[in-house]
């Protein structure tokens, strides 16, 4: 049976008022809220060293900047969402600061470093294109007033980095001498995108995201937003992925085992063995990745070096 302020609660969601603070919530509604916010902040927040350390290949001093402008929106919008958090009750200097690297909550593809320019403008194309997917749904569906009126300026500026990294795709998908790079970091990273929108439909464990309005979209359905832009431009670009449409079934389907295993110091799916279970991708999800410990050094080293002279 559904508590009182639980049917309050959906009611005002089903007639579309948006909820604009904990006293028109219930805490499970609360709850589903911060462990989506939370994801969105971590997300956002280890994006600035995962792409300052690839942002040093820059090839002109333009790009450079260019690169730099990214790191700084990704920081503005970790911020917004920690703010949230903060009105929330939750205590954001802890959360930041005092949490161990592997109880971070963003997708696994940032723990694989991205050791080139290549590379990083992918994951302005790829990573960035999934950000844009997933907050331009929480934007249009989101039943959270104050998150909703912030994702305005986010959902702008995630636009202007996926379209960066389209720019320079092309640019290096022109150049013979440039091309075979481009493809070998499409081959990796083309599937690390496909994990990141989380477990398939049937597997979800929560769901209160859908059942209370915060996202529209359910899993599936955003990993097949995601192809459907980003699988045309590979394909415009003479880049092969392993996905394709198929006008029967009106769908993106992918063409290689997945979920698969993945092979963190070469950068390799190891297609030839065959799909794997999620829940092996789960422990892997869990064991963090490579990159994982340092980038959160680097985001936490300067509030110790506070903390050990204050």
């Amino acid at each position: 049976m559904v508590a009182p302020a639980e049917q309050v609660l959906l009611q005002r969601i089903r007639e579309g008022r948006l909820v604009e603070g904990p006293e028109h919530a219930t805490e499970r509604y609360l709850e589903g809220l911060k462990r989506t916010l939370v994801v969105s902040a971590d997300t956002e927040l280890i994006s600035a060293p995962a792409y300052l350390r690839a942002a040093r290949h820059a090839p002109s001093l333009n790009a450079y900047v260019s690169a730099l402008g990214i790191i700084q929106d990704e920081l503005g919008h970790a911020h917004i969402a920690y703010r949230l958090l903060e009105d929330l009750g939750v205590d954001t200097e802890a959360l930041v600061y005092e949490r161990s690297p592997e109880d971070f909550k963003y997708p696994y593809a940032f723990d694989v470093p991205l050791d080139s320019w290549t590379e990083l403008v992918v994951a302005n194309a790829f990573y960035d294109r999934a950000g844009f997917v997933l907050l331009g749904d929480i934007f249009r569906h989101t039943s959270y007033g104050p998150w909703k009126r912030a994702l305005v300026k986010v959902d702008r500026e995630e636009n202007f980095h996926l379209r960066h990294g389209e720019r320079w795709m092309e640019i290096l998908a022109s150049d013979p001498s440039t091309k075979a790079e481009l493809q070998r970091a499409v081959d990796w990273m083309f599937v690390m995108t496909l994990e990141w929108f989380g477990l398939p439909d049937h597997l979800k464990r929560h769901t209160e995201q859908i059942e209370y309005g915060l996202k529209g979209s359910t899993n599936d359905q955003l990993r097949q937003q995601w192809m459907s832009t980003a699988v045309p431009l590979c394909e415009r670009l003479g880049l092969k992925v392993p996905a394709h449409y198929d006008p029967d079934r009106g769908q993106y389907v992918i063409d290689c085992p997945f979920p698969a295993e993945f092979d963190e110091a070469s950068k390799r799916w190891r297609f030839e063995e065959g799909p794997v279970s999620w829940d092996a991708v789960l422990a892997r999800w869990r064991r963090r990745g490579p990159a994982n410990e340092e980038f959160v050094e680097q985001l936490q080293r300067g509030w110790r070096q506070l903390r050990a002279v204050a």
